[in-house]
């Protein structure tokens, strides 16, 4: 494993104030502004001293509610995972949106391929807006579908379900018809198990 220290020097020497260094269990969070984040991403894939070449992943994170507790910060933020073959070091980048009503921050498709389908997935899911995305629409839920359901304030039941109507010959969509029900587990007892 790779000496985080020397990471997080390199790190505050290269960013210096344009970005929070957080070191917690040995893995290295940086954290920036909205403002600031297509240019640290490029910083930490260009510059000799990083070359952090490899997007791993990116997600979208919404921290409504933390820990079972009120949040009292912004609510939406995207992760990214990126590695440094070269000098083999990982590294999570957290940024903020900086509107809860209408959370954006600038996509890195640009810098990392593979943001492309993640960016797509956070804005699916979650409703962060990617500035500059060259193709910002939804993967994984139908083009009809109403909200973002990995919101933490989304119902869980939703509001429309969408099935195939064999009289209509097509998709239709109705509310949703789930009706609650007390679900009661079956008891096994020793004495007329097995028997």
């Amino acid at each position: 494993m790779a000496d985080i220290s020397k990471l997080q020097a390199a790190l505050g020497a290269i960013l210096g104030e344009r970005a929070t260094l957080i070191n917690a269990v040995d893995e290295l969070t940086l954290e920036c502004a909205a403002a600031d984040y297509h240019s640290i991403m490029q910083t930490l894939r260009d510059h000799d001293e990083l070359h952090f070449e490899q997007l791993i992943d990116l997600c979208g994170v919404d921290y409504s509610t933390y820990k079972n507790q009120e949040w009292h910060g912004k609510r939406f933020a995207v992760v990214s995972h990126l590695l440094s073959l070269k000098y083999n070091w990982r590294l999570r980048v957290r940024v903020w949106a900086d509107d809860d009503d209408f959370p954006m921050v600038d996509s890195v498709v640009d810098l990392y391929n593979a943001a492309d389908w993640y960016e797509r997935e956070a804005f699916d899911l979650y409703g962060i807006l990617f500035n500059n995305h060259p193709d910002l629409r939804r993967i994984l839920t139908d083009y009809g579908f109403v909200g973002h359901p990995f919101r933490k304030d989304f119902p869980i039941s939703g509001h429309v379900e969408m099935r195939y109507d064999e009289a209509e010959g097509r998709v239709i969509y109705q509310p949703v018809t789930i009706e609650p029900r007390e679900i009661t587990p079956r008891i096994v007892r020793e004495e007329q198990y097995g028997g």
